[in-house]
């Protein structure tokens, strides 16, 4: 039997464990969605911010991080999901955004955040890119080419 520990940090740790579905890769510290942590004797609230009003994998994402932490011997978990302040790329951790070039997915970057500037290719690292479609696989992400490998990738829009 495993001895849930009532620490809000510890809680935010076992949350690395806890993965975006639509990004595998990142974890919902590593996104930056988790806004609070909070403990009420042996009930534990878990307050998150969706990337995206209507983002489709919120709801996973709340039964993930409640299964998860059952499973580490909590047994009150509620999961609350709150829209303001909005969600910002600026919340992405520095891990989270290598993960994500790692991963493939260039990671949001603020100096080309409001301009049509060429993004940084995760495969080749070419600059010389350019926009296929302002949507990729996923509400968060704008689709490119980079010019010098021609692999297509996706783009983590900042907002």
């Amino acid at each position: 039997m495993v001895t849930p520990v009532y620490d809000t940090q510890h809680i935010h740790r076992l949350l690395e464990a806890v993965s975006d579905p639509e990004i595998p890769v990142l974890s919902v510290n590593d996104l930056g969605i988790i806004r609070d942590i909070q403990i009420n004797g042996h009930q534990v609230e878990v307050v998150i911010t969706p990337t995206y009003s209507g983002c489709p994998a919120m709801d996973m994402i709340a039964e993930s991080i409640q299964s998860y932490l059952h499973s580490c011997g909590y047994n009150e978990v509620k999961v609350t999901t709150v829209l303001s302040p909005a969600w910002t790329t600026d919340w992405m951790t520095e891990t989270g955004k290598r993960k994500l070039e790692t991963y493939g997915i260039a990671p949001p970057n603020r100096i080309t955040r409001d301009s049509d500037a060429p993004k940084k290719c995760p495969r080749c690292g070419s600059t010389d890119t350019r926009v296929i479609s302002q949507f990729g696989s996923t509400a968060c992400k704008a689709l490119y080419q980079c010019n010098e490998c021609m692999e297509p990738f996706d783009y983590f829009k900042c907002h």
